[in-house]
C-alpha cells in the first residue's frame, strides 16, 4: 500500500473519535510488541521491539532495558523518540478488518527512583500476568537502579495516530488518523485491559 500520512484525512466525528479511542486501547491490549525509534547524538537512527505496559491518563508506554543497549544510550542524550505497533489477522490473504496498528512520538526517559516502586509493579505484572512466572524472571527493584545495568524506561506520548482504512477500498491510499489529545485525558476510556500471556524475551534486556 502507498503511504501518504500527509494527505488531509477525512473529518473526524464525535462516533468516530470514540471508536478510535475504543481501537486505541484493543490495540495497546493486544499488541505484543512496540518498535521504538531513537536517533543518536551522531544523527544515527535505531529501531528497538520492546515489550511493553501502558498507562492511560496521560497516555504512556512503559519498558524494560539494558542502559548499555544502543536505543538507551540514545534516549540519554536524545529522549524524543518516535514508534508504532500494530496486529494483524492471522488467516490468509488480505483481510483490511483484520489490520490496525498506531504510530506515535513522545518523550522517553529513565524511571525515577523516586518513582520505582510504583511502575515497576505496573510493568511485571503486564508482562507476567502469572505470578509464577513472574516471579521467575523479573527483576527487583535494586536491580532497575543504578549503579545496575537495567533501568525501567516511560514513555510520555504526546502524539498518536491510527490507521484510517475507512476509503482504502476506494482509492487504495494508506492514510493515518490522528486521535486528538483531548482523548487521552478521558480515563474510562484509556484504561488498561486484561493482557495475553507474554514470553520472557530479549526486549526486557
Amino acid at each position: 500500500m502507498p503511504d501518504r500520512t500527509q494527505q488531509e484525512p477525512p473529518r473526524v466525528s464525535e462516533a468516530e473519535l470514540e471508536n478510535m479511542t475504543d481501537r486505541t486501547v484493543r490495540l495497546l491490549d493486544r499488541a505484543r510488541y512496540l518498535n521504538l525509534a531513537t536517533v543518536s547524538p551522531e544523527g544515527r537512527p535505531w529501531v528497538a521491539t520492546l515489550e511493553y505496559a501502558w498507562l492511560g491518563d496521560p497516555l504512556r508506554l512503559l519498558f524494560g532495558s539494558a542502559t548499555g543497549s544502543r536505543h538507551s544510550r540514545s534516549i540519554a542524550t536524545s529522549p524524543g523518540i518516535s514508534g508504532s505497533l500494530f496486529v494483524a489477522g492471522g488467516a490468509a490473504g488480505l483481510d483490511v478488518a483484520a489490520v490496525d496498528g498506531a504510530q506515535f512520538t513522545g518523550v522517553c526517559s529513565e524511571v525515577a527512583a523516586t518513582d520505582l516502586e510504583t511502575y515497576h509493579s505496573v510493568f511485571y505484572e503486564t508482562v507476567f500476568p502469572d505470578k509464577r512466572e513472574r516471579a521467575q524472571w523479573m527483576l527487583p527493584p535494586s536491580s532497575l537502579r543504578a549503579p545496575a545495568e537495567h533501568r525501567l524506561y516511560l514513555v510520555e506520548v504526546d502524539r498518536w495516530w491510527l490507521i484510517d482504512t475507512r476509503t482504502w477500498e476506494q482509492d487504495r491510499v494508506d492514510r493515518r488518523a490522528e486521535l486528538p489529545a483531548v482523548a487521552f485525558g478521558r480515563a474510562p476510556h484509556l484504561t488498561p485491559g486484561p493482557r495475553v500471556r507474554r514470553r520472557p524475551e530479549s526486549s526486557r534486556r
